[in-house]
């Protein structure tokens, strides 16, 4: 059964506090570890320049649409690709990122990045072990943007057999333990230091947390509706007004998404009528704009709506 979008924000939110110690992730984050393989590190889920995905994550930040920054950071592409590991000591470039991390084009350009780099492997490989629960997957996720999960899951089928033959859950918890001892007795004094990611999740596993569902806390760290977005929202009737509605992260919900989802595929388009506006949700809205001679921004605000009948 897929994950909704609260289990979804919570098993991330598991590894944000594991990768820079907020639920939310901070998304401006910039490290340079001494002895780190990856050299230096960036954004909410941490992709490095010596994996070249940092310079993956920054070309498809400056090929969006609006971004603040593409102009000052289009320069440093070509030492990016080049794995230049002199910019681990380039202040200027720290400094850039660090305000790119403000820019909602670039909180956009991450999540849909660490989602396709490192969510959705993940969800593909729980499914081809028959893997279902939120947790499995956050464990799972967690080893993508570490690294080394196949290594680890090849050791456990071999010495344990599948999830099927000895029970999904315990299938999981044998691969934390022998994850755990892994980064125990790794070489690298850095790796040694992060066991306590097995054992953030061995504590999820004691409480029987398999769905995730909050409130629980991670590291120090609650993990709750209102942390992740989706706490009720407190306004004044009188100020209140239609909301604009676009993609961000947590995903909007609600009655006024599905109108927009209704009125689109009322008008012809193929879309997902789920109350949940995703990024099918948003290409429907850009077509929809480009045809009317609207900005096609992928934003539904007062012209599109009202163009779709819904102002």
């Amino acid at each position: 059964m897929p994950l909704t979008s609260l289990q979804k924000s919570a098993a991330q939110a598991i590894v944000n506090v594991f990768e820079t110690g907020t639920p939310r992730g901070d998304y401006a984050a910039v490290t340079v570890l001494p002895g780190d393989t990856g050299h230096l590190t960036y954004g909410r889920a941490q992709t490095t320049l010596g994996s070249g995905n940092l310079h993956l994550l920054i070309s498809a930040y400056c090929r969006a649409a609006h971004a603040a920054l593409d102009d000052e950071l289009r320069p440093y592409l070509p030492r990016l690709a080049d794995r230049d590991t002199r910019l681990d000591r380039d202040e200027h470039l720290h400094r850039l990122l660090r305000e790119a991390g403000a820019d909602p084009v670039m909180q956009d350009a991450q999540d849909a990045f660490f989602d396709r780099l490192y969510w959705d492997p993940s969800d593909v490989a729980a499914r081809e072990l028959g893997l279902g629960d939120p947790l499995a997957l956050a464990v799972i996720y967690d080893s993508r943007v570490h690294g080394s999960w196949p290594l680890i899951r090849d050791r456990v089928l071999s010495g344990r057999g599948r999830p099927g033959q000895i029970g999904h859950r315990r299938w999981v918890e044998h691969y934390v333990a022998e994850r755990r001892s892994w980064l125990a007795g790794h070489s690298n004094q850095l790796l040694r230091r992060t066991v306590y990611r097995m054992d953030a999740f061995r504590a999820l596993f004691a409480a029987g947390n398999w769905s995730l569902s909050v409130p629980f806390t991670v590291r120090g760290q609650e993990i709750t509706h209102d942390v992740l977005g989706f706490g009720p929202v407190r306004v004044s009737a009188e100020d209140s007004g239609q909301r604009t509605l676009h993609l961000t992260d947590p995903q909007m919900t609600g009655a006024d998404v599905r109108a927009l989802q209704e009125a689109l595929a009322a008008r012809g388009w193929a879309i997902n009528i789920d109350s949940e506006f995703g990024e099918g949700t948003q290409r429907c809205v850009r077509q929809f704009q480009d045809e009317m001679g609207l900005v096609a921004d992928g934003i539904a605000g007062p012209a599109t709506l009202a163009a779709l009948g819904l102002a």
